[in-house]
């Protein structure tokens, strides 16, 4: 002997983490589970089984390799929420190809920079999305052809060959023979918003995305299984509808899509027709469902949760929905870099549902999922204690987290500070405790400082929206001469509520915040600007306080 230890080898199988396999997973094990898709009239509600889902995708992908379309190509889609889409969530990355969301509340510049830089060849659209397609679609290099779901009578877009959804893959067979795939192979891109500078592009690997549902299956996240029936109200072009059409057919849950109904009228009929079980969406669309159930009856007793995220959810609206419909709303957080599923605040006990230590752990933005790694730093870049009251810039890192950005085949990624060391920097301020819960306290770019001190604007918020008369509000730092930066909130009265006046409101903030992080100057709005995924736009508020658009109130 040479004194050296003896290396045993793995005897496990490479097999390759691919959407592929969750595809034919579902086929094999959750044929019967379906894919519901709403048309705005409950008698004609679309459904079909996760068998005939996978067969429409063999067939789309047939039909996209006649077109042309070769591994690492890209296929755009400009779509709603629905059945048509989900097939081509699986169709195009499983035969090789990369899946690239459009996000169809952009402008059309935009759009065209997003679909140009990523070297669209097929976008598949919306028949009611077609002028938005138009305004763009001429301009992008490589697009050589436009696939519609729905009818129209168009025979190209801008010279553009265009062809009709169902009728191509009507005329290809129900099997594909899908090629065996590298697990790190590029399966779809989602730009981020472009709140600030252009949009930037990530590209999900076949594993990331793997193993992005798997998480989203444990009982430390979301837990669904077969029995459930999942309604993603967030958009699937959004971080690919925060990866639950990809954990459903891995676990058999079903899927009910809104497709663009999405006003709360459409989502409660919908919720209470197909009895759902899981529901996903941002605090402003959740709000709206709140806000119509004040006068119409309105039926979620089949809901079991509702994960909201993409932006802060207020204790106001977490109690509104526990004490009046008896549903248990729990926060998640990640973003487009992040695949998105960092964590969501499931309580660490089992608590008396709408108690007050129960409503407490769920008003923290996430706890730590299984496989992300978290870290906060200082101003200094130096790391900071999980105490919970330490606050710094959430940097996070795993399986599912970008390590840079797509900008352009070929082009090196400009965005080298948004990393440090292998970890992202996330732009979220945030404290962290010794198990893993996070309370986001800020975006790094809204924190309001003030005299050389930190004011939340999220927690601000939180205050404000558990008045009565306040419907919503966001809170900006404005330009202040002598402290650098002061407070000013911006508030949306809430309809047929007494009125919620500035020393009123004041009175609330002074009653638990310091006196100097009580805002000095407010601004009472018929609604606030929305970004494309429904976070509120502070930059609009600031450019319109700039310029003096704002109607204000001393306090």
């Amino acid at each position: 002997m040479d004194g050296r230890r003896t290396v045993i080898p793995t005897t496990m199988q490479d097999f390759p983490l691919t959407l592929t396999s969750i595809l034919q997973h579902a086929v094999a094990v959750h044929p019967d589970s379906e894919c519901v898709t709403w048309t705005g009239d409950p008698a004609t509600t679309r459904r079909a089984t996760y068998a005939e889902v996978a067969a429409n995708a063999a067939r789309l992908a047939h039909a996209l390799a006649r077109l042309g379309l070769e591994a690492g190509d890209r296929v755009a889609t400009l779509c709603w929420n629905h059945q048509e889409h989900l097939e081509a969530y699986f169709a195009v990355p499983c035969m090789g190809g990369v899946l690239h969301t459009l996000n169809l509340r952009l402008p059309a510049d935009q759009l065209w920079f997003i679909a140009n830089q990523a070297e669209d060849r097929f976008v598949i659209v919306d028949a009611d999305l077609l002028p938005l397609l138009g305004a763009f679609a001429g301009r992008v290099g490589a697009l050589e052809g436009v696939i519609v779901v729905g009818h129209t009578d168009l025979d190209n877009i801008e010279g553009i060959p265009v062809y009709d959804y169902a009728t191509i893959i009507a005329a290809e067979e129900p099997e594909y023979d899908w090629p065996e795939l590298d697990e790190r192979s590029a399966s779809a891109m989602c730009y981020t918003s472009g709140t600030t500078g252009d949009p930037k592009g990530v590209v999900y690997s076949h594993r990331s995305s793997y193993l992005q549902a798997m998480v989203g299956l444990a009982t430390a996240t979301l837990g669904s299984s077969e029995p459930d029936r999942l309604l993603p109200i967030v958009p699937m072009f959004h971080v690919n509808a925060w990866g639950i059409p990809h954990g459903a057919l891995l676990s058999g849950a079903s899927l009910l899509m809104p497709s663009r109904y999405l006003q709360a009228e459409h989502l409660t009929a919908f919720i209470a027709q197909e009895r759902a079980t899981g529901l996903a969406g941002v605090p402003t669309v959740l709000n709206w469902i709140l806000g119509y159930g004040e006068h119409t009856p309105i039926d979620l007793s089949s809901l079991r949760y509702i994960l909201s995220g993409g932006a802060a959810a207020s204790h106001a609206m977490l109690e509104r929905f526990q004490t009046r419909y008896g549903v248990r709303v729990v926060q998640g957080w990640g973003m487009t870099e992040t695949s998105p599923l960092c964590g969501v605040a499931i309580p660490p006990d089992e608590l008396e549902p709408g108690s007050k230590e129960d409503l407490d752990w769920r008003m923290h933005s996430a706890r730590v999922a299984p496989g992300v790694q978290l870290r906060i730093m200082g101003q200094n870049g130096e790391p900071l204690p999980h105490d919970g009251i330490a606050a710094g810039e959430i940097e996070v890192r795993g399986p599912w987290i970008t390590g840079s950005y797509f900008v352009g085949v070929g082009v090196p990624d400009p965005s080298t500070d948004r990393f440090r060391d292998g970890w992202l920097r996330t732009g979220d301020i945030a404290t962290v405790d010794r198990r893993g819960y996070l309370k986001i306290t800020d975006r790094l770019k809204d924190v309001i400082k003030s005299g050389g001190e930190w004011i939340s604007s999220v927690e601000l918020e939180d205050r404000l929206c558990s008045h009565p008369g306040v419907a919503a509000a966001a809170v900006i730092g404005v330009p202040d001469p002598q402290w650098s930066e002061r407070p000013l909130a911006c508030v949306v009265r809430a309809p047929g509520a007494a009125e919620a006046s500035v020393p009123e409101l004041a009175a609330l903030l002074a009653g638990s915040l310091a006196k100097w992080q009580v805002p000095d100057q407010w601004s009472f709005l018929p609604e606030l600007p929305l970004t494309s995924v429904g976070k509120v736009d502070k930059k609009v508020l600031r450019a319109r306080h700039a310029a003096g658009e704002l109607p204000m109130e001393a306090r």
